[in-house]
């Protein structure tokens, strides 16, 4: 392979020649082998713009969509009857794998039984008390997603402040909701995607992660309700945090009177209590999906006993019609289901135990060894990320500290072309601003299969 050296960071990439050539070999290979994923989506775009049921399932993976057929632990297999080892494990919310017997067991039990009533059953409980253990904080609410859990907090946060501005980190994702779903442009906080008003965005201060200045000058005013944050960001590869920057961040919020929230949708995957457990981190709240439910949709949040005093007593709003619930606005009528609560109590009893994030977090180490070993030995100076169970790299001899950083040091069609290379044999590899992560699926012949897989692809490409 021929390296040059670009002015941008003066980083070797590959040949842009070469480059081109081998992603066009990978991509015709990739899509004459999967003829009934392509005759499928043709027929589908008939009936569902772009041809799938929700448009990230076009634009998350650099290539056309695959149909998938079933799952089976670490393993999907496509309707053309290829199978993959799932890295990405459907962005973490299949990270206990596909089938986990425990919580099919229950799921099945409780369809039989009856999946929804709107009205609490005993998981719901015994989830509660749960949580609160792991995640230390006192009071818990369920609904359907992270991004459901996010929206209430803030809901939340604004009622018991009185304030209403939020404040969020460069490179953020904290779901698909109008308060979060915006971004730094020119200097200016602006809506991220076209359907969204600047109504929000005029509401929102985002600063660089780990930039303690940057928050203090955006809690100065006194008007931020709450300072949502990822204890690691996760939506750029992976960034941590510097040494101190949370205890910081806990100590500006709580000077300055805002409330701090932990959104641990990505990040619960290091330990039965998170990286909140893991750092010993506070929080007023933290947000949660995805992994606690096992593959059932599911949200949950943890409340101070300060946020959760406007739940416990409802306050009144004057003029509201007979049929407004009243309150906070919170709730959804499939929110807190019996089927997902279920599906939630045998996931974290059966599955998510120390037990099991002891082994997911030793399984990740040999993930993130076996990949700086790779690199050295073919003189890359590419850098691991290292965050238990989560990997992943960055095509340069440094970390990035925040967004910005992330961004410059991506190479987004040397990892296009990765994950062409890697489906074409058998490895689903993690969309580009995530990093393979070891699911609890997952044994040591797992992580030797996908080492195995970037050792032939380095040497292919080298």
């Amino acid at each position: 392979m021929s390296l040059t050296t670009p002015a941008r960071g003066g980083r070797p990439v590959l040949d842009p020649a070469r480059l081109a050539f081998l992603t066009a070999q990978e991509e015709q290979r990739f899509l004459a082998d999967r003829p009934r994923s392509r005759a499928l989506l043709e027929r589908a775009r008939a009936h569902m713009p772009g041809g799938v049921p929700m448009g990230w399932m076009t634009a998350m993976h650099g290539h056309a969509p695959i149909f998938a057929a079933e799952g089976d632990g670490a393993w999907f297999t496509d309707i053309d009857g290829h199978r993959y080892l799932d890295m990405n494990q459907a962005d973490l919310s299949m990270n206990v794998g596909f089938g986990p017997p425990a919580v099919v067991a229950a799921v099945a039990d409780r369809m039989r039984r009856g999946s929804q009533f709107m009205l609490p059953t005993e998981d719901a409980v015994w989830c509660a008390e749960a949580l609160a253990e792991r995640w230390d904080l006192p009071y818990w609410q369920f609904t359907l997603s992270a991004s459901g859990a996010n929206a209430e907090i803030i809901r939340l946060a604004r009622h018991a402040s009185g304030r209403d501005k939020i404040l969020m980190f460069d490179g953020k994702y904290h779901g698909h909701i109008e308060d979060s779903l915006v971004i730094m442009a020119d200097g200016k906080v602006k809506p991220e995607l076209h359907g969204l008003t600047p109504d929000h965005a005029a509401h929102a201060r985002m600063v660089p992660f780990n930039d303690l200045n940057a928050v203090e000058r955006a809690l100065k005013p006194r008007d931020v309700a709450l300072c949502i944050v990822e204890p690691a960001l996760t939506n750029v590869g992976v960034v941590l945090p510097d040494e101190g920057f949370h205890a910081g961040l806990r100590e500006l919020t709580g000077h300055y009177g805002t409330f701090l929230a932990l959104d641990e949708t990505h990040t619960q995957i290091a330990s039965p209590g998170g990286l909140k457990q893991l750092w010993q981190l506070e929080a007023d709240a933290v947000g949660l999906g995805k992994t606690i439910g096992g593959g059932v949709p599911i949200g949950a949040y943890g409340l101070s006993e300060v946020l959760a005093q406007p739940l416990k007593t409802p306050p009144s709003m004057p003029g509201a019609p007979m049929e407004s619930v009243g309150g906070v606005a919170t709730g959804g009528t499939l929110y807190g289901n019996a089927l997902s609560l279920a599906a939630c109590r045998a996931a974290l009893s059966q599955v998510l135990t120390p037990q099991g994030f002891a082994r997911t977090a030793a399984l990740g180490t040999q993930l993130a060894d076996g990949l700086a070993g790779l690199f050295a030995a073919a003189s890359l100076d590419w850098q691991v990320h290292r965050l238990t169970s989560r990997s992943g790299f960055t095509f340069a001899d440094h970390l990035p500290r925040n967004a910005a950083e992330a961004r410059a040091l991506a190479q987004p069609a040397l990892y296009r072309l990765l994950r062409l290379w890697m489906a074409n044999r058998e490895v689903w590899e993690s969309v580009a601003t995530a990093g393979p992560t070891v699911s609890f699926a997952m044994a040591e012949a797992e992580v030797a299969f996908y080492l195995e897989r970037m050792r032939d692809f380095l040497a292919d490409i080298l």
